[in-house]
């Protein structure tokens, strides 16, 4: 299936690993120019020379997205190099594990500025454009966690939700003007993330970490966990011509993990 991306210009956010680096790819198999930003140069600038073999003309910007100005820098250097954003991918890292009384205000505000306000900042540097131009794709990685919250996880819980309902606002506010909004939400997925909390839960069981991942495979029907290509592949359709239609979606890659009906 085609689907008609060549030409298009896309930003993918912090795209040097994990499941940023399996879209940008994705995005870039497809023809796809594109901008690609992480908080580290070094594994930004080595991420971006695996992209050549397609072809495609490739921006990298270090970039902290939590700094606003950051924002604007990464958008300024997609307008100056290419004219234009398409389609806007925005991921971060997911803030840190711990119930309620682990986190401070401090760490409340981080996750705010990390996982929303960089949301909110990317959004808003690329939207007036699209508007202009009558046509541009925004998906939002996630989390299953918006469904089903994820125990010991409630920074992340809280802060994903929070992205959700902006979602799902502004893809009404943008339906008649080309553009569609839509979330994916991973589920257990192979990513050093992943592994993070399983070391972090295996700590607080004391038990090994294998024991962990065998948990989350008993826990999810297809019993293994998620390769990022998988989450990938679902981002490039919605950011094609063929996805016109769907907009204000939230839809899971998660191996049938979410029990719930809608």
């Amino acid at each position: 299936m085609d689907l008609g991306l060549k030409g298009k210009v896309g930003l993918a956010a912090a795209s040097s690993a994990g499941l940023g680096w399996a879209v940008a790819e994705a995005l870039a198999a497809e023809g796809m120019d594109l901008v690609m930003c992480a908080r580290g140069k070094e594994s930004l600038e080595e991420a971006c020379g695996r992209l050549e073999k397609y072809g495609v003309r490739i921006v990298a910007v270090p970039a902290d997205l939590s700094d606003p100005d950051e924002v604007t820098a990464v958008v300024d250097a997609a307008h100056e190099a290419f004219g234009r954003v398409d389609v806007l991918v925005t991921n971060t890292g997911g803030p840190p594990a711990g119930p309620f009384e682990a986190h401070t205000p401090e760490d409340w505000e981080r996750a705010v500025r990390q996982n929303l306000f960089s949301v909110l900042n990317l959004v808003r540097e690329v939207l007036p454009g699209m508007r202009e131009r009558g046509w541009g794709r925004i998906v939002n990685v996630t989390s299953i966690a918006v469904k089903q919250p994820s125990d010991n996880l409630i920074l992340s819980n809280a802060v994903r939700a929070a992205v959700t309902g902006f979602a799902r606002t502004l893809a009404t506010e943008t339906a008649m003007d080309g553009i569609t909004v839509n979330n994916v939400m991973p589920g257990f997925t192979r990513t050093g993330r992943l592994t993070e909390l399983a070391e972090k839960r295996a700590e607080i069981r004391g038990v090994d970490p294998d024991d962990i991942w065998a948990l989350w495979h008993n826990e999810i029907p297809m019993g293994r966990v998620g390769e990022p290509r998988e989450l990938a592949s679902l981002v490039a359709f919605l950011a094609s011509e063929q996805a016109s239609y769907i907009t204000a979606q939230s839809i899971a890659v998660d191996g049938g993990w979410i029990k719930s009906l809608l």
